[in-house]
C-alpha cells in the first residue's frame, strides 16, 4: 500500500455493467485494488456493444475498465455460479448493478453473500433505487436526465428541452459510488463486519443538480441568473464564453470592447439593473461581438483579465497547446483499434502508461484461464468449463 497504490492487496469482483458501476470499479483498479470483471458470454457487458463497435470495445467499455480482468462466466449454469463463487472468496468488494430482484434470483444477494465473506462491502447500483414504485423499471441516464429536471433546465435558445450528450448521470453516480466504497474502506479497518451500500442514478442525478433544484425551489420554479452579462456570444469566426457579471469585470468589458460609455448607461450601471434589463443589453453585446474574430477577442479579454475561452470541439481542445503541455490527454493502445485513443488522465493519480495494465481495456473472457487457475481450478478442469459453454475465453 502507498499514496501511489492505496488500495493495493484488495480483491474487486465486479458484476456491474455498462457505465455506472464498471466506471467506479475501474477507479478502484486505477487506486492498486485487483478488479475481476465477470461479464457474460458472447458480447459481454452490454456496454461493449454501445455505439461503434472496435472489435469487442467500444469508447464506453474502454474508459469503463481500464485495469481490470475479465472472465466470462454463464451465470445462469450452476457451475457458472460456483465459480463466482470461488471468485468471492477473499473479496473486499462485490460490484452488482443488475435491475433490483435480478441478483437474489441469481443467489448472489447481500445476505448470501455477507454469509460467506463477513468483511465484504457490498456495492448495489440501480436507475431508481432497490425500492419504491418505479424501482424495476429499467433506466439509463437519459431516462434519468428527464426524470429528475435536467432536461428540462437544460433548455436552448429554442426553448426545447435538451438531453446533456455527455453521460453525466452515469459518470456522477459512479464518482459518489466510489467515494462511498472508498469512505467505507476506511472505516472497516475498525469494523468487524461489511456492509451494504445502495447508490442509484435517481440519487446520483439530483445530487448533481442539488443547487439548482433548491434555488428553483426557492425562486418559484426558475433559477435567476446570477448576473449579467454571462453566457455564450457568437463571433466572427466561431462562438465565445464570457463571464463579467461583477461592476468591475463590467467596466473591464466595456472598454475591452470598445464601448466605454456603456459602462455608465443607468440601464446597466449596477448588477440588478443589468439583470433587469439584460435582455436590451444582449441585444447591443451580441452583434458587438459578432463584428471580431477569436484573436482579437482573446487578446483583449486577456488582457483585461476577463473570463472568458473559446468554444472548443474535443478536437480542437486535445491539440490545445495549455492541454499538450499539461500532459492532460494520454494515448493508449486498445485491443482491436488500429490507432491510440485518447484518455484524459485522471486527476490527482499517476498517469496512465501505455501498455501498462493500469492503461488497458481487457477484451471479455481474457483472463479467465489465469483466474480459474488462480482459484484452484486445475487445468483438465478449466479446459471441461470451456468445453461445456459454461466459461469462455478470448
Amino acid at each position: 500500500m502507498s499514496y501511489a497504490v492505496p488500495f493495493a492487496g484488495l480483491k474487486v469482483v465486479d458484476l456491474s455493467q455498462g457505465i455506472a458501476g464498471p466506471y467506479c470499479a475501474m477507479l478502484l483498479a486505477q487506486h492498486g485494488a485487483d478488479v475481476i470483471k465477470v461479464e457474460s458470454l458472447g458480447d459481454g457487458d452490454w456496454a461493449r456493444t454501445l455505439g461503434t463497435r472496435y472489435g469487442s470495445h467500444t469508447a464506453f467499455s474502454i474508459i469503463g475498465n481500464l485495469g481490470k480482468r475479465s472472465i466470462a462466466v454463464d451465470l445462469k449454469t450452476e457451475a457458472g455460479k460456483q465459480v463466482v463463487w470461488r471468485l468471492l472468496d477473499g473479496a473486499d468488494v462485490f460490484l452488482e448493478g443488475f435491475r433490483p430482484g435480478v441478483i437474489q434470483r441469481l443467489g448472489f444477494d447481500y445476505d448470501s453473500v455477507a454469509r460467506r465473506e463477513l468483511r465484504l462491502l457490498y456495492l448495489s447500483i440501480s436507475g431508481f433505487g432497490q425500492t419504491g414504485p418505479l424501482a424495476e423499471r429499467p433506466a439509463m441516464d437519459p431516462v434519468l436526465q428527464a426524470y429528475t429536471g435536467l432536461m428540462i433546465e437544460n433548455r436552448g435558445e429554442d426553448g426545447i428541452p435538451h438531453r446533456v450528450p455527455v453521460i453525466v448521470v452515469d459518470m456522477s453516480t459512479a464518482l459518489y459510488a466510489f467515494q462511498a466504497l472508498s469512505a467505507a474502506l476506511y472505516a472497516r479497518r475498525d469494523e468487524p463486519r461489511g456492509r451494504y451500500i445502495e447508490v442509484s442514478l435517481m440519487q446520483s442525478s439530483a445530487a448533481l443538480q442539488s443547487i439548482r433544484l433548491m434555488a428553483c425551489h426557492l425562486e418559484g420554479g426558475t433559477m435567476k441568473p446570477g448576473g449579467a452579462p454571462g453566457g455564450v456570444f457568437q463571433i466572427a469566426d466561431g462562438w465565445i464564453s464570457v463571464v463579467a457579471i461583477n461592476d468591475r469585470d463590467w467596466r473591464d468589458l466595456c472598454t475591452a470592447m470598445e464601448m466605454p460609455t456603456l459602462a455608465n448607461e443607468p440601464r446597466f450601471a449596477d448588477a440588478a439593473a443589468r439583470l433587469a434589463n439584460s435582455e436590451a443589453l444582449y441585444a447591443i453585446l451580441r452583434p458587438a461581438f459578432a463584428r471580431h474574430p477569436w484573436t482579437v477577442w482573446s487578446e483583449r479579454l486577456t488582457r483585461a483579465r476577463l473570463m472568458h475561452e473559446r468554444l472548443n470541439s474535443y478536437a480542437d481542445f486535445i491539440t490545445q497547446p495549455h492541454v499538450k503541455e499539461t500532459g492532460l490527454i494520454q494515448w493508449l493502445d486498445q485491443a482491436g483499434l488500429s490507432t491510440a485513443v485518447p484518455v484524459p488522465a485522471l486527476p490527482g493519480m499517476p498517469r496512465q502508461e501505455n501498455g501498462t495494465p493500469r492503461g488497458t481495456a481487457p477484451v471479455p473472457g481474457q483472463h479467465t484461464r489465469a483466474l480459474l487457475a488462480e482459484h484452484g481450478y486445475a487445468e483438465a478442469e478449466i479446459s471441461a468449463l470451456l468445453g461445456q459453454g459454461i466459461v469462455a475465453a478470448a
